[in-house]
């Protein structure tokens, strides 16, 4: 009998099929050779039901109903691939045995022991694993087969994962949604990542800067000058810092302390897909699921790079050959005059900066493959331009320097200055612009500005002073800085700190699992960052992440129910770490199990008693909402009140909120890493007043209806109204909208308060125009900010956008008192 060859997806098994059985027959759904018949899957085929499948009573959402834990896991096909699946189980009717050709790693093992599972496959099964798609790889992998008995550890540590993940994510959604009224989702990885994202935004928004002074002064001696900045105490007094400035300049100086040092920079780490996420999101501005993207299509469909969901940045001993085979690919390329100038005796399996077998793990690092680039499009094109020049640099020397560090005095006050003289570029040939290349590989992504402009000073002309012969001070001046806060998120460095959690964790073995893996996996950082967008919990603006009102209160919500363990990376730290142990048989499943059971209980338990958010919490958000029916295929309807109009009501959390299975999947999504795809949504739809003033009234808080019930742009929410008032610099009245400060019209006398779009006067009716408007110059103002211009006058510096100027750091003042209008102060 023939053997059946399961394939991930299409292309991949396509490629497969052309080198292992290259005469064989495309039946479209699959391809039939002599020995082989090559099909796949398209993603998961198969998914865990929804909780409705298992008691009809969980189509409406109640709290009395929790914790939703099954005794087992029932599968079921998704409808959309359907008939792929019924694929599949034919062809393995007519076929003997099996060889799973899905992605090498947890997920791709996962996707294929859930079709096996649901299809009741007995059949004896091959493991083909392999790091990327070229023919000669292809054929070495066939010739290795392992069984496919070798990876039942690994199949049960990803069963694990995902069903651990549905029942954090299902019971601590519904949990919180039917608690509030409004939909939140709830995750493993997801929650934590959101919470990274509020304590620095809330560090942003009370930052309160300090000003300071820099003394600098410019020597000469002889034909050199150089820049020296004062060392000494930080100075706050302008007086003094101007003072020190006029009391050198001019004067004749001494070299105190003269050294130099060679130094050499390597080339930097081959990719993993993270470092991969995070340059390309610094360099070319590409999210981090765009950047998965095209390297998941260089490598299926182009074939032109190995498989990109690695969390190596190492190769081992098998694949030093095949690197410098792919150098001479590149040979005759736009990549030649560098080909030609590598120094293929770098690159060898003693060198521990690229060959470690160590820290390598299913997948080697991110390499081009021999197979030469044509048809990419721009952005692929850029991508694996990064890629090859990576690889590239790792065939020649280190960058050398001579760091010159010099320390000049002068009416005895001393000036300390760095000069970074290149004697060789090296790798760096690569990169034109290698100074810029080389700050940012240095620079930290909290560096304050100030830290930044007193680096040292790199040059390519020689460099040199005599420490025996005088200098003299030409020119110094004293400049006014000002302490900056850390700055907001991008993609880029938010990949980072999910990389690096576990830097913030105690426990040395809990570090080193998060070390290798992190808040997420590489192959679902980027699902975890989307879906933190879909449920409307982060914003853009520009390259930087904003948190959004309603992210910041389903944090402020988990973390005031007493679940901290839910938003800290310690939790990620635990299962990962008990994950990876089961993967290598190194502890038992049903214990991890059992475990994560136990803490959905108390999930759920800690949510029962904690106190509803007030109504103000989520000004704009719709209430949680009924499920709607599905139309044609498999789809699901928008929303009840257009799909089924008299069905749609939505009755009070506290009497169970209805919602859709594509609610449900928000809440499972929430937990799991999402590699299936699942789309996050948000389900929406309007209530009448009457409909909103009962759910009210049942959930214990009163309605003055004058638009919708609840919204992301709401208020901070929090358990009680002294409790907002210490989190968000305002206070809130016991039945309107929080309060922020007095308004500054003179006599006016009334509160500023925030409503949907601004924040305006109580005294309105009264004639008091004040406004500041939420969205100005380019960025959602904060309450603290508001508070702020209200009380002082102006905020610390922002960035902010100016029309024909781009995006600059500024002041906003309040330049206006009559009207909230806002000007901008360099």
């Amino acid at each position: 009998m023939k053997t059946l060859v399961i394939a991930e997806k299409p292309d991949m098994g396509r490629t497969i099929a052309a080198v292992i059985e290259p005469r064989a027959v495309n039946k479209r759904t699959y391809i039939e050779g002599t020995d082989y018949i090559i099909t796949w899957a398209i993603g998961h085929l198969i998914e865990l039901a929804e909780p409705d499948k298992y008691d009809d009573k969980y189509k409406k959402w109640r709290f009395e109903h929790l914790p939703i834990i099954p005794d087992e896991f029932k599968l079921l096909p998704n409808p959309r691939t359907k008939d792929q699946l019924k694929v599949i189980a034919g062809l393995a009717k007519e076929c003997g045995s099996i060889v799973n050709a899905c992605d090498a790693g947890r997920e791709g093992q996962h996707i294929f022991s859930l079709i096996q599972r649901h299809l009741k496959l007995r059949h004896p099964v091959k493991r083909l694993w392999i790091s990327d798609l070229t023919a000669e790889t292809i054929r070495q992998g066939f010739a290795q087969l392992r069984a496919g008995s070798d990876f039942d550890n690994l199949t049960r540590a990803a069963k694990a994962r995902s069903e651990a993940d549905w029942i954090i994510g299902m019971n601590g959604s519904r949990a919180f949604t039917t608690k509030h009224n409004v939909l939140l989702s709830v995750g493993r990885v997801q929650t934590p990542v959101l919470a990274l994202i509020y304590d620095r935004q809330k560090i942003i928004e009370e930052f309160s800067s300090l000003k300071f002074y820099e003394v600098e002064a410019f020597f000469t001696q002889e034909q050199t000058e150089y820049r020296g900045v004062w060392q000494g105490e930080r100075i706050t007094d302008g007086a003094k810092a101007e003072a020190i400035a006029a009391k050198v300049k001019g004067k004749t100086a001494k070299i105190a302390s003269y050294e130099v040092k060679d130094t050499k920079e390597y080339p930097f780490k081959l990719y993993d897909l993270t470092l991969l996420q995070r340059e390309s999101n610094a360099k070319l501005g590409f999210s981090a699921k765009k950047t998965l993207d095209i390297a998941q299509a260089l490598y299926e469909k182009h074939k032109v790079i190995s498989y990109p969901r690695t969390n190596s940045n190492y190769v081992t001993e098998q694949n030093i050959p095949e690197m410098h085979k792919t150098l001479t690919a590149l040979q005759g390329t736009s990549y030649d005059e560098w080909v030609k100038q590598a120094n293929r005796n770098l690159v060898h399996k003693n060198n521990k900066a690229i060959c470690n077998p160590s820290k390598v793990e299913d997948h080697h690092a991110i390499l081009p493959t021999g197979k030469k680039a044509a048809g990419l499009s721009g952005d692929e094109q850029k991508v694996y331009d990064l890629i090859v020049r990576r690889f590239l640099s790792q065939f020649y020397p280190a960058a050398q320097y001579k760091v010159h560090t010099v320390l000049t005095e002068a009416e005895k006050e001393t000036f300390k200055t760095t000069v970074k003289e290149l004697l060789h570029l090296g790798w760096k040939v690569l990169y034109p612009d290698s100074k810029k290349e080389s700050k940012r590989s240095k620079a930290k992504d909290d560096k304050s500005k100030e830290e930044e402009e007193t680096e040292e000073e790199e040059v390519s002309e020689p460099f040199s002073l005599d420490a025996s012969k005088p200098a003299h001070c030409k020119d110094s001046s004293a400049k006014e800085k000002e302490t900056q806060p850390p700055k907001a998120f991008t993609e880029g460095t938010l990949l980072k700190a999910m990389e690096s959690a576990g830097k913030q964790i105690e426990d040395e073995e809990l570090r080193d699992a998060m070390k290798d893996s992190g808040l997420g996996t590489p192959a679902t950082r980027a699902a975890t960052i989307e879906r933190l967008k879909h449920v409307g919990y982060v914003t853009m603006q520009g390259k930087r992440i904003t948190l959004t009102l309603k992210g910041r209160t389903a944090v402020e919500l988990i973390r005031g129910a007493g679940i901290e363990l839910l938003t800290s990376p310690e939790m990620t730290g635990q299962w990962e770490r008990r994950l990876n142990e089961i993967s290598r048989g190194q502890a038992s499943d049903e214990t991890f199990m059992l475990n994560v059971k136990k803490f959905a209980s108390l999930i759920v338990d800690k949510v029962r008693v904690q106190h509803r958010a007030s109504r103000t919490a989520f000004e704009n958000e719709e209430p949680a909402q009924k499920s709607p029916g599905r139309g044609a295929g498999g789809k699901t309807t928008r929303a009840a009140s257009k799909s089924a109009p008299g069905r749609g009501r939505p009755e009070a959390a506290g009497r169970g909120a209805r919602a859709s299975s594509r609610v449900d999947s928000v809440a499972a999504a929430g937990g799991r890493n999402a590699a299936s795809g699942a789309t996050a949504a948000r389900e929406t739809g309007r209530r009448s007043p009457q409909t909103a003033q009962n759910a009210a009234s049942q959930a214990g808080t009163s309605v003055n209806y004058g638009g919708r019930l609840a919204g992301e742009r709401g208020s901070t929410a929090v358990s009680d109204s002294s409790a907002a008032a210490s989190a968000d610099g305002g206070r809130r009245g016991p039945e309107g909208p929080r309060v922020v400060g007095a308004c500054p019209r003179q006599g006016c006398g009334g509160t500023i308060f925030m409503g949907k779009k601004g924040y305006g006067c109580s005294h309105y009716k009264k004639g008091c125009g004040f406004v500041i408007w939420k969205d100005s110059f380019g960025r959602s103002l904060t309450d603290v900010q508001v508070k702020s211009l209200l009380e002082k006058g102006k905020t610390a510096k922002l960035k902010i956008v100016l029309e024909g100027r781009g995006e600059i750091s500024a002041r906003l003042v309040l330049a206006d008192p009559a009207t909230g209008r806002l000007a901008a102060e360099e």
